[in-house]
């Protein structure tokens, strides 16, 4: 696996290293040693999928305050997505700095949302779907949400949702 690092600390593209054969591809897509030895959350308690039928949806912008504060590995196993960690961490340097990456199915890459960032995505192609292991469960009482398009994020969407939810179209905008 190669780890490349973005504009928010400690989060990275996870790109897999392939073995190409006539068989196919073979490519690890998480080790523990690994993330352990670069200093990243290496216990996932959890996955999640989240199939989206329709091009444009839009879930996000989510994270888990402290003490349930989650690591994300998050996947495009269908389709691609255009993901976002928003980094809320109120002592590190790349506070409210965010990154977007395009996550292809096809290309098998991953980002890796630390703890302390929130978390959202957009689907650039219909019957898209994310697969995202999980480093807390999930906490009703700890679940935060964030607006999508906070002015003071100035995430630059590729296009406006055709598809969101009643909670993060009601979310409230960023009080630092």
């Amino acid at each position: 696996m190669r780890f490349v690092e973005t504009a928010v600390a400690g989060a990275y593209v996870v790109e897999p290293d392939p073995f190409v054969d006539e068989r196919g591809i073979f490519a690890r897509t998480f080790c523990a040693e690994t993330f352990a030895a670069k200093g990243l959350v290496d216990r996932f308690v959890q996955t999640n999928t989240s199939f989206n039928p329709q091009k444009g949806t839009l879930r996000g912008l989510h994270w888990q305050e402290a003490p349930k504060g989650e690591a994300k590995l998050v996947r495009a196993t269908r389709g691609r997505l255009f993901d976002i960690a928003l980094d809320l961490r109120a002592d590190s340097p790349t506070y409210l700095a965010h990154v977007a990456v395009e996550l292809d199915a096809d290309r098998r890459n991953a980002l890796y949302v630390p703890v302390g960032c929130a978390h959202g995505f957009l689907t650039l192609t219909d019957d898209c779907e994310a697969f995202y292991l999980v480093s807390e469960n999930y906490s009703p009482e700890a679940s935060r949400a964030v607006r999508w398009d906070d002015p003071a994020f100035s995430i630059a969407w590729p296009a406006e949702p055709q598809v969101i939810s009643p909670r993060d179209a009601s979310a409230e905008d960023y009080a630092s």
